[in-house]
């Protein structure tokens, strides 16, 4: 995530051209781990993250950064104490904000005439073909498509100018906006996606019932993978205490019956369990110490760099069970 956040900022300072005077903006800046990459640029940065004890770890990081929920009325109060922001981040936060058109409404006022707003989102298509239906949980209010966005942004008052397809979080959608009156003439990437999004059925509710059916054949192959190694006296784990983990086991009634323990780096989670199949949750350390022939990866979006940290489990024989986009073995 650091290092994406890196090539991100690094590139905008060039393209945008970027100089001490200029003002880099986040909202759910998080503990600075992208402003951070601004900041040691010498350009200017402001977070707004609404958790406090985040945002205090910001600020000993020296990211200034204030601890409120953004909207349209705070950006209007804001607007008359800070200048207005070459650059507005806005990463995978927007999903969660109840109130999207003030949200990016208050981006609108933040932004300067010249500015651009650079919006990470999970890609709906993505979600869909891959069947990431683990990411839908209680913090997720809304799953979109460009052609959601393009509306959004337009009765916000903004004009999505062009569109990237990254690959962090299972798929997602990296969307630049300007004000409207800094609309280009032509945006081909984004009239490219909008027709692909329409040929692919955006519209079309047959799409998401289909999406319901493939997700059931999913979990019962999930299922099936688990019982079968419990069958032969093996013993199965898990690696990734994640919110999506959590939608994924709970759906597929994988339980503390089933799996011994959960295998996460995070230390706040470390002697807790996971929410409803109470699966105990432990440090990856665990994973080598006790040798379970099975662990299903949770956290399956980071799977490449779990199979790099966890080489020596592979290398005695621990084998990684992968849920998505598709149930197998590695």
């Amino acid at each position: 995530m650091v290092a994406h956040a890196k090539s991100l900022a690094e590139r905008l300072i060039e393209e945008r051209g970027l100089t001490p005077k200029s003002l880099v903006l986040e909202v759910a800046s998080n503990d600075g781990y992208l402003l951070q990459h601004y900041s040691n640029r010498g350009v200017r940065v402001l977070g707004i993250e609404p958790a406090v004890n985040v945002a205090k770890v910001a600020e000993k990081n020296g990211i200034p950064t204030i601890a409120e929920f953004f909207g349209k009325e705070f950006a209007e109060a804001l607007s008359k104490s800070v200048d207005r922001a070459s650059v507005i981040h806005g990463h995978n936060v927007l999903a969660h904000v109840p109130d999207i058109v003030g949200f990016v409404s208050g981006m609108r006022t933040m932004l300067a005439d010249d500015g651009v707003v650079v919006i990470e989102v999970p890609y709906l298509r993505d979600l869909i073909e891959r069947c990431e239906f683990d990411t839908i949980y209680h913090e997720h209010i809304f799953y979109f498509s460009l052609t959601a966005l393009d509306t959004l942004f337009k009765r916000a008052g903004l004009v999505i100018s062009d569109v990237e397809r990254v690959a962090i979080h299972g798929g997602s959608l990296r969307i630049f906006a300007t004000h409207k009156k800094a609309e280009a003439t032509e945006r081909p990437r984004v009239e490219a996606m909008l027709e692909s999004e329409r040929a692919w059925g955006v519209h079309r509710a047959s799409l998401y019932s289909s999406f319901q059916a493939r997700v059931e054949g999913l979990v019962g192959n999930l299922r099936s993978v688990v019982a079968m190694a419990k069958k032969s006296g093996a013993r199965v784990a898990a690696y990734g205490a994640s919110a999506k983990g959590c939608t994924l086991l709970n759906y597929a009634g994988i339980d503390s019956t089933q799996i011994d323990f959960v295998s996460d780096k995070s230390l706040e989670k470390q002697g807790l369990a996971m929410p409803g199949v109470r699966i105990p949750v432990r440090s990856p350390k665990a994973l080598e110490a006790e040798q379970p022939e099975y662990a299903i990866i949770l956290a399956w979006n980071i799977t490449g760099e779990i199979l790099e940290q966890e080489a020596r489990y592979r290398q005695k024989g621990g084998r990684f069970i992968v849920p998505i986009p598709e149930v197998h073995v590695v």
